[in-house]
């Protein structure tokens, strides 16, 4: 078991959000793999956008899980899927913190690998989606 293919986000991103009432809203992303983790740090020089730090795992059965932490004191665990060019993290039921809405990020990876584009989804359910905002991480350097 181990990360696999993750290792290939390994490396510097610019990311870029269409967060509502923000306009050109960058910030700095890392992929690190590190043994058999992928940690992903994440800033973003807004106030009113938290600062994160991720720890993706690989559990027995394959699957991965990303343990989210941020600067509003926020940890989650998202259930993760990733087969080289899509990318998807769920959240459905409470963990660390309560389920006041379920959450889910959908992204495609470009066929050279120089760009992400996702959105973050909610739903009230967990069935019905609706975009909550969009990101695009452009690649800067590979580790």
């Amino acid at each position: 078991m181990g990360i696999g293919s993750l290792r290939d986000l390994a490396g510097d991103w610019e990311l870029s959000a269409d967060v509502p009432g923000g306009e050109d809203v960058r910030g700095h992303v890392v992929f690190e793999a590190m043994g058999d983790l992928l940690v992903q740090r994440t800033t973003v020089p807004i106030p009113d956008v938290p600062d994160s730090f991720c720890v993706v795992v690989t559990a027995d059965d394959g699957s991965y899980l990303q343990h989210y932490f941020d600067s509003r004191g926020v940890a989650r665990l998202y259930a993760m899927t990733f087969d080289g060019r899509r990318w998807t993290l769920e959240r459905t039921t409470p963990d660390f913190s309560p389920l006041l809405f379920c959450q889910r990020f959908v992204g495609m990876i470009s066929e050279d690998g120089m760009t992400i584009d996702g959105q973050w989804q909610q739903s009230t359910d967990g069935r019905e989606w609706e975009q909550d905002f969009g990101l695009t991480y452009r690649r800067i350097a590979v580790a």
